[in-house]
């Protein structure tokens, strides 16, 4: 058995990224490549840019870089993909809170994708997996739940049903579940999983939407949570975070530690509300927090189940999406923030990016978003 795994500590390793055309799939390819005896990454998704694309022949590196475009339900491709690859990182997911996409869609991607690239590892003999979780899987479960610097020996889980936490949950434990089953050389397959707050940063599609949408409205910003504490974290860091757990698992002696665990990763980002951080980011460009008043959480929350229940009542003949639903009102109110010490302890992690660079380039990338879209604007108003 340990002559099979040595496989992962020798030189000349191979690593595939899946949702590598995405917000966070991009990041950890940036740093992938400055990886020593990495020979050639693989990088996955459904459909890249074209500018994506370029951006991945011009990292200026001698690493092999193969673009592979395939769905992560075809099962024969993804064991094509796997093929000879030492590592995988699995971030490929479809993010949705406000259930404007399908929930059967959200699970086939989020859950059935994940169990498909887990059995395609073990049919090419890939010996270790990396999952990009979610903080989401932990909750709140309630908007009356206070949760300050939390940490995973708490045993935190998500109840709902909303088909993002389920699908991210029910994907995690079946990660975990995987460790330490054989491969088909003989070899053990060797998972982790990362649990990242809510993730910020330049390209970040979140922000994007909320700038555009704040530029359409003389620079105000929609509340997204007012109430709430949340300790968002910078994406370069969750980035880092998964260069380390790939060291790591190829790592004969940090290894034991990490196989099985899962990890919350933060930063040194302050604890604040989602509209908070909104506003931090952008201020320097002009704009400003939505000063009306808003109801009451417990109201607010009453208001997203009888919405649920009108939505519910009419799904036999037409597809109604409230505009906020329970999950949504529950975000926005709780507070929910949680510690990286295991993160530091087991994988060495500390943030490479401080607070203050964090928000500096997320603040000068929001300004030339501005730039862009402000000219997209007057055109149309001309």
């Amino acid at each position: 058995m340990l002559a099979k795994n040595l496989m992962l500590t020798m030189p000349g390793w191979s690593c595939l990224v899946t949702g590598a055309g995405g917000f966070l799939g991009q990041r950890i390819i940036q740093l992938l490549v400055q990886e020593k005896d990495l020979e050639e990454i693989r990088v996955l998704d459904k459909v890249f840019k074209p500018e994506t694309r370029e951006q991945f022949f011009n990292l200026g590196t001698n690493i092999k870089v193969t673009v592979l475009e395939g769905d992560i339900l075809d099962t024969q491709y993804l064991r094509r993909a796997c093929q000879g690859i030492s590592v995988v990182i699995h971030t490929a997911a479809i993010i949705d809170v406000t259930g404007v996409i399908p929930r059967q869609t959200i699970l086939d991607v989020n859950l059935k994708g994940t169990q498909n690239l887990l059995e395609a590892c073990i049919q090419a003999s890939v010996p270790a997996f990396i999952f990009s979780s979610s903080v989401d899987v932990a909750g709140p479960n309630s908007y009356k739940e206070i949760v300050l610097n939390g940490h995973e020996e708490e045993c935190h889980e998500s109840t709902w049903s909303d088909p993002y936490p389920y699908s991210k949950k029910m994907a995690e434990k079946a990660v975990l579940a995987a460790n330490g089953s054989m491969i088909k050389n003989g070899g053990t397959l060797q998972t982790c999983a990362l649990r990242p707050m809510c993730i910020y940063g330049e390209r970040s599609p979140l922000i994007s939407n909320i700038i555009i949408m704040a530029l359409k409205h003389k620079g105000i910003l929609r509340s997204f949570g007012k109430f709430n504490t949340a300790n968002p974290v910078y994406v370069g860091n969750v980035a880092w975070a998964h260069i380390l757990a790939a060291r790591g698992l190829r790592d004969p002696n940090k290894s034991p530690n990490i196989q099985g665990e899962f990890y919350y990763i933060s930063d040194d980002t302050p604890h604040q509300s989602f509209d908070d951080i909104s506003y931090t980011l952008s201020k320097e460009w002009g704009f400003c927090l939505d000063s009306s008043w808003s109801l009451p959480v417990p109201l607010l929350y009453w208001l997203a189940f009888l919405l649920e229940t009108v939505s519910f009542l009419l799904s036999p003949i037409y597809r109604f999406i409230p505009p906020f639903n329970r999950h949504l009102v529950t975000l926005s109110g709780s507070t929910f923030t949680f510690s990286y010490k295991k993160a530091q302890r087991d994988l060495g992690y500390e943030p490479l990016a401080s607070w203050e660079e964090a928000k500096q380039k997320t603040s000068e990338w929001i300004g030339t978003l501005v730039e862009q879209h402000r000219e997209t604007l007057d055109t149309k108003s001309q």
